[in-house]
Order: structure tokens, then C-alpha cells, then sequence
């Protein structure tokens, strides 16, 4: 079973240095499994890191057995702590953004050039489930992406591929054991609810095969809008400066609704790299614009930080000017 999963490590070639996520669980065990029997193995630095988000108890334990077992594979491991108070509310979600954090630093530290994580095609499918019930755009039905970025870091992963039966059979046929984390089985989190509908769903042809197909083809729809915002960005920017961006108002007027969404999309994340901005804001202010641009008005909103000013000529996205604090009043008899 290894030897058949093995060119699922392609996608890593290209990086020397490697951080491997590993929770102990079956499938970033077998990640590390793959990553030790890797022919390519000797020309690049691998590593092991391991979150102990401190949730449970136990989860200590697990982290720095998950250590030996990377120490017996031949791999460094790095146990990563989160620290601090731990939040009552949006659980999974704060301590998946932390452990990407934590990730991320250690890569910076160790001068890894990419992070790893053992993402399969099981979890990929209840991805473009969750965020179906989530009414996503074409962009996220299309699912994780197999590159991606976490901060300044490269984020692999290479087995959206391979379904978690079959890296359970590489670990089995190892011999290795593995975490199970309680979590997994929690009607507290949604995805596990969502998990627990799945019966139902594939008696009703929505098994995860047909919502893998679902997200190859928004994946494939993605591509193809985003080629066209790039041709229309190519046609509509005036100036595109580190600060501003100015676009021909006619050019805009002309494109689709999505075209203009994907546009302002791209030249906010360049701008504003930092900000977080819902989808639900993204296609009001697109519309607005597009509206505001049809009918010859001028338009000013503010999103993500910055200012839209728009007019019957030009559209210009810049910093919004930092908010003025009023100046406290005066005691009276002063």
C-alpha cells in the first residue's frame, strides 16, 4: 500500500526543507509513514511538529508519543504548546487558527520551506459538504486547494487523493498505532453531526465520491473565472501602486457581476493582506459598485480597511484614513 501511495509525495519535490503536521491520528501517522519510506527522502530536511492545543487531558501524553514514534522513523520533532487561556466559544475554529500559527512559526524558526498536513479525500469531501450548508461561493465548493499558504509559508497536501481506509491500511500494515482523539465523536461540532448524517445523504446519492465531482468542478469553474478577472484586471487597471489602485470605470461597467467581485477580491487581499473580509461583504460592496457604475453615480463605501471611491471615470481602492479621535471634554470651571 505504500508503494502505491508514494507518488502522492510529488507534490513535495520541489521543497528542501519540510515541516510535517502529525496529531498521532491515522492519517498524519501514515503522512509520516509515506514521508519515511519517500525514495526522495535523503535530498530534503523533514521534520516533525506536533500541537498540544492543552484541551483534554491526555493530549500531552499523545504529543510527545507522537515524538517517539517520529524519533523511530528518524525524523526531529518539535512539540508546539498552545498557551494562554483557551476559549469557551468557536472552539475547533480558534484552535485551528492557532495551531496554524504555531505551525507557522516553527517553520519560520527550523527554515522549513513548506508545512505539511495529511489532509485526505475523505476530509476534503465533508469540507465541500460544510461549506455547502454554508451556501459557499464556486471558489470554496471547490474544496482545499493541494498548495496553499499559511502566513509566508508554503501549505502542502498531498493526499487529497487517497481516502482515509487507505491510510489506515498503511498504518495497520505497519504495524504502527495511532491516536483516536474523543473529539472526533462530539455532536458538539458540526462537522461530526455532519459526519453522522452521511448515511443518510449517500442513500440519497450525495455519498463522497459525488462530492468529490462537486468540488473538481467549481475547482475547474474557479480556475476559469479567475482567468477571466485576470484578463479583465490586464484591460480595466489604470495604476497599481503599493498603496492604491485605480481602474478604468468603463472597463468595469462592461464586466460581470463575478468578474467585478473577483476583481476587488484580489486587489484587497494586495493591499490589505491582513484582512479578514466575509463573502457575504465582498458580493454587497461588488454590487454596489456595479450598480453605482450602471446608473452614473458616485459611490464611496469602506471594507476591509480601505476606501472604494468610485466616480462616472475612475474607481479607486486606498487605505481608509485612520478614524479621528475626539478629543475629551473639558471639566467644567477649567
Amino acid at each position: 500500500m505504500i508503494d502505491r501511495a508514494l507518488p502522492a509525495l510529488d507534490l513535495l519535490a520541489s521543497h528542501g526543507s519540510l515541516l510535517l503536521a502529525v496529531s498521532g491520528g491515522p492519517d498524519s501517522v501514515a503522512l509520516m509513514l509515506l514521508l519515511a519510506h519517500w525514495p526522495a527522502r535523503a535530498h530534503h530536511e523533514i521534520a516533525v511538529a506536533t500541537v498540544d492545543h492543552g484541551l483534554r487531558q491526555g493530549s500531552a501524553a499523545e504529543a510527545e508519543q507522537v515524538g517517539g514514534w517520529a524519533g523511530a522513523l528518524g525524523f526531529r520533532h518539535h512539540l508546539l504548546k498552545w498557551e494562554g487561556e483557551k476559549p469557551t466559544t468557536r472552539i475547533q475554529e480558534r484552535a485551528r487558527a492557532a495551531r496554524y500559527a504555531l505551525l507557522a512559526d516553527c517553520a519560520k524558526r527550523i527554515g522549513a520551506d513548506a508545512i505539511v498536513t495529511a489532509h485526505h479525500a475523505d476530509d476534503q469531501a465533508e469540507t465541500i459538504l460544510f461549506r455547502l450548508t454554508r451556501g459557499s461561493g464556486v471558489s470554496g465548493l471547490a474544496g482545499m486547494a493541494a498548495r496553499a499558504r499559511c502566513g509566508d509559508i508554503d501549505l502542502l497536501r498531498p493526499l487529497l487523493g487517497l481516502r482515509k481506509s487507505a491510510l489506515i491500511e498503511i498504518c495497520e500494515a505497519a504495524g504502527r498505532p495511532y491516536v483516536t482523539d474523543p473529539s472526533n465523536a462530539d455532536d458538539a461540532y458540526a462537522r461530526v453531526r455532519l459526519r453522522k448524517l452521511a448515511p443518510a445523504l449517500e442513500r440519497l446519492g450525495l455519498d463522497a465520491d459525488a462530492l468529490l465531482r462537486l468540488g473538481a468542478r467549481a475547482a475547474r469553474a474557479s480556475e476559469a473565472l479567475d482567468a477571466c478577472a485576470a484578463t479583465l484586471r490586464a484591460r480595466a487597471v489604470l495604476e497599481a501602486g503599493s498603496e492604491a489602485t485605480r481602474f478604468d470605470a468603463a472597463a468595469l461597467r462592461e464586466a460581470p457581476l463575478e468578474l467585478v467581485q473577483r476583481l476587488l477580491a484580489v486587489e484587497i487581499a494586495r493591499l490589505a493582506p491582513g484582512a479578514q473580509l466575509r463573502l457575504e461583504r465582498l458580493e454587497r460592496a461588488a454590487l454596489r459598485l456595479s450598480e453605482a457604475l450602471a446608473d452614473g453615480r458616485n459611490l464611496r463605501i469602506t471594507l476591509a480597511g480601505l476606501v472604494l471611491d468610485a466616480g462616472p471615470a475612475a474607481v479607486a481602492l486606498r487605505p481608509a484614513p485612520p478614524r479621528r479621535i475626539p478629543a475629551p471634554e473639558a471639566a467644567e470651571g477649567s
